[in-house]
């Protein structure tokens, strides 16, 4: 095996020390390919060292600008960095570059999102629970900004699909009876579902709260 085999192998195993010596061996062995540098990346970014991490990302997309994984890595260090500009830019430039997996849109919808450009957002959630279809939080995230953008219909549909999948799933409990409050007449299955909320977590009070400005509504 060469160096960044050996490196794969021991971060697989949870040794980062090895991992990162091996990687280290790779850049010098090889100081022109990109490979070594996202593998170093990718091991201080899994240690919470975005400081170490980002300088190897860049030096790999200096070395071979097709290099999609150095983009997206990066970019995961922005956006857990609330740079979300920043980050969508990047994970535009890996999908671009070849990044076709859920997550990389899913990335992208969320930091357009956080960006508070959400109708830019809803194509690339779209397409991440196209792709990843049976992917709960990819679902529910893709509900919640469908909701935002008062879509209401196929809003519901998302919250239901994930409460199908996963009863006791009280996010998309809590969203589906907000929904049912805002946007229908329904008020029993608002009341149902946010109470399902609160009572799966006691200590949702956002839902617990609504719950009850329904009631004193009713009455």
């Amino acid at each position: 095996m060469n160096y960044n085999e050996t490196g794969i192998v021991a971060l697989q195993k949870g040794n980062y020390e090895t991992a990162v010596e091996s990687f280290m061996k790779a850049v010098e062995e090889e100081p022109n390919q990109a490979i070594g540098y996202i593998n170093l990346g990718n091991v201080f970014a899994s240690l919470g060292d975005p400081e170490r991490a980002e300088p190897f990302f860049q030096q790999a997309i200096v070395l071979d600008e097709e290099a999609g994984t150095a983009y997206y890595g990066l970019a995961n260090l922005y956006f857990n960095q609330e740079r979300y500009e920043e980050a969508a830019k990047l994970y535009e430039v890996a999908l671009r570059t070849g990044i076709e997996e859920a997550d990389a849109y899913f990335m992208l919808g969320k930091s357009l999102e956080r960006s508070e450009q959400p109708k830019l957002a809803l194509p690339y959630l779209q397409r991440a629970a196209e792709l990843a279809p049976e992917d709960l939080d990819i679902r529910l995230s893709y509900g919640i900004l469908l909701a935002n953008l008062e879509l209401f219909k196929e809003a519901g549909n998302e919250f239901r699909f994930v409460i199908e999948q996963d009863e006791e799933n009280e996010d998309a409990h809590y969203n589906l009876g907000f929904l049912y409050a805002v946007s229908t007449e329904h008020k029993e299955d608002a009341l149902k579902h946010l109470k399902r909320a609160f009572t799966i977590n006691p200590e949702y009070e956002q839902a617990r709260y609504i719950y009850d400005m329904i009631q004193l509504d009713s009455n």
